[in-house]
């Protein structure tokens, strides 16, 4: 029983000499990318790399924690995803919850188009004047026969 406590403790105490040797220049460049891939949930229209809220702050200490524990790219993202879910994501996956996301806007720029297509082809209707009146048509001539006296008058 002493030998397999001395075994398990040798092995414990040799995980982190397991654990792969970064160096900064890596970890950072690596958090870097993870990073801007990661939504920061306060402001929620910058990555956690552009945010300066405190929650992106502690999002950003966890993320190079992970990749400094061995962690990969994808799986710190999708322990990050795990944790705070799809809305972390800068980048939503195509899921039954987010077709709207994805097809909504070229959706809604068919139905724009198509109202605009029967809208400029639609056929304008020309209607024909009507005639004018007997008392209508003796107000013209009289007006136009003095607009051509006024003419040859010079006034």
């Amino acid at each position: 029983m002493k030998y397999l406590n001395l075994i398990l403790a040798v092995l414990f105490l040799s995980f982190p000499a397991f654990a792969q040797d970064l160096s900064d220049k890596e970890v950072e460049a690596r958090a870097y990318e993870v990073g801007s891939a990661l939504r920061c949930v306060v402001c929620q229209n910058q990555s956690i790399d552009e945010s300066d809220a405190d929650l992106a702050k502690d999002m950003r200490k966890l993320v190079r924690f992970r990749i400094r524990q061995g962690d990969s790219n994808t799986e710190v993202i999708a322990y990050m995803q795990s944790r705070y879910g799809d809305f972390v994501l800068l980048k939503p996956p195509v899921q039954a919850n987010t077709y709207v996301l994805w097809f909504a806007p070229m959706g809604l720029m068919l139905v724009f188009l198509g109202w605009y297509v029967v809208r400029t082809r639609r056929t304008t209707t020309q209607l024909e004047p009507e005639p004018l009146s007997d008392k209508e048509m003796a107000q013209f001539k009289k007006i136009s026969k003095t607009e051509k006296a006024e003419k040859e008058n010079g006034t």
